[in-house]
């Protein structure tokens, strides 16, 4: 059962929420980032039961997110593949996974998981950075202010 839905809040962070469903929605996103495909892949990574994978699937499907292609006729075959729109989320499932690390909560020795360049091999991590210099910048140096499409309860969590 899906719980209350966000969409008539104007708040970006809701919005997203709405549209990546729930947690399981963050983990099919994850195995499709790092380029799962089929439904088999999908099922096998997560160990999600078959219906909520498919019910999540066309919920990512119908907000967006991924869109299904047919690979085979007989049977019926399709695969998954993040859209635009989906592939955008790498950086917010990213930021999910350096705060794991940076918090063990997985439990394990290291990091499950590393990111590095594809030519140096060098680890690589976010950054906020200025959208006009380029220059990195620390996160206590970020302050929240009011956006054009604020709302009065945005105006409220501001204050």
């Amino acid at each position: 059962m899906r719980a209350k839905s966000f969409a008539d809040m104007k708040c970006s962070v809701a919005g997203a929420l709405e549209a990546v469903v729930d947690r399981w929605g963050i983990l099919i996103l994850r195995d499709l980032i790092l380029g799962l495909r089929r439904y088999d892949e999908l099922q096998h990574s997560t160990g999600i039961a078959a219906q909520t994978l498919a019910t999540r699937l066309k919920q990512l499907e119908e907000a967006g997110l991924v869109a299904r292609h047919q690979y085979q006729t007989r049977p019926p075959r399709h695969e998954y593949v993040l859209t635009d729109k989906g592939r955008d989320l790498w950086g917010v499932i990213t930021a999910l996974r350096e705060w794991g690390d940076r918090w063990n909560v997985h439990g394990a020795d290291g990091p499950p998981l590393d990111l590095v360049h594809r030519d140096s091999g060098h680890p690589l991590q976010l950054a906020l950075t200025d959208t006009v210099t380029g220059a990195v910048v620390d996160p206590a140096d970020a302050v929240p202010r009011a956006g054009s499409g604020a709302d009065d309860l945005m105006t409220f969590r501001l204050r």
